[in-house]
């Protein structure tokens, strides 16, 4: 007697479910792999370091390039300074207002260019303040490179910054801003977390919690969002007065 066996029809969506789920978990993994892969090159998965500079040279290189660039200078010194300088007043002033600020304090401003910031702190009645920049432009900015920022130690009140995502090694950076401050000293940043900056930066922030890490004798003072010439994020550190 030939027996013959009857194999139920599964229906199509079960077919279809059946070979979803290993597909499903391959992809998973695969997620899962680059997901480690990606934290490897990312500190606390919030601050990446741009890969492709072999020499401290030819990172100084990439950035004069931007600096010393004729047209863009000529337009920080022209088009954009009155635009600028009344910008950078009103902001001053608020911090002037929380008491952030003062007319009697040592202002340096980190990564300066043609001194924008610095004219908009004299517009507002802080005349002790100086800016650096790889190239100078005085009598508003000396030549400095913020890695080691060419003054001693506690030297100023308050210390401003726009150009962190420039910054190769950003625990120099702030190492060297904390250095210059004076114990209760101010240090205001402004930076982009929103999206990548631009192709000149150094590296590219997604959150605040790296730059309070690095801030190791400060306190934060507060953070909000802003609308700062391509920046969206400002955060305000107060050097402790005892370390």
């Amino acid at each position: 007697m030939k027996i013959t066996t009857t194999i139920p029809q599964l229906p199509l969506i079960i077919v279809f479910l059946l070979l979803l789920v290993p597909l499903i978990t391959l992809f998973s993994l695969s997620y899962q792999a680059a997901e480690s892969s990606v934290s490897k090159t990312r500190p606390d998965n919030d601050l990446i370091i741009r890969p492709g500079y072999a020499t401290y040279e030819s990172y100084l290189t990439r950035q004069l390039q931007k600096t010393l660039n004729p047209k863009l200078r000529q337009i920080w010194a022209t088009r954009d300074w009155d635009r600028k300088v009344e910008v950078f007043s009103l902001f001053f002033l608020s911090l002037q207002k929380a008491h952030l600020l003062f007319n009697h304090s040592k202002a340096l401003c980190v990564g300066a260019r043609v001194g924008q910031e610095v004219a908009a702190l004299k517009r507002v009645g802080v005349s002790d303040s100086v800016g650096i920049d790889l190239v100078p432009y005085p009598p508003l900015v000396v030549h400095g490179d913020f890695h080691s920022q060419p003054f001693d130690d506690g030297r100023f009140d308050f210390e401003f910054s726009n150009v962190f995502d420039h910054a190769l090694f950003p625990e120099k950076f702030v190492g060297e801003i904390e250095r210059t401050l004076k114990p209760g000293g101010v240090c205001v940043l402004h930076v982009l977390i929103s999206k990548r900056a631009d192709k000149y930066s150094a590296n590219d922030l997604f959150s605040v919690k790296p730059l309070i890490k690095l801030f190791k004798q400060s306190e934060v003072v507060h953070v909000k969002n802003i609308d700062g010439f391509g920046l969206d994020t400002e955060v305000v550190f107060r050097k402790k007065l005892k370390l």
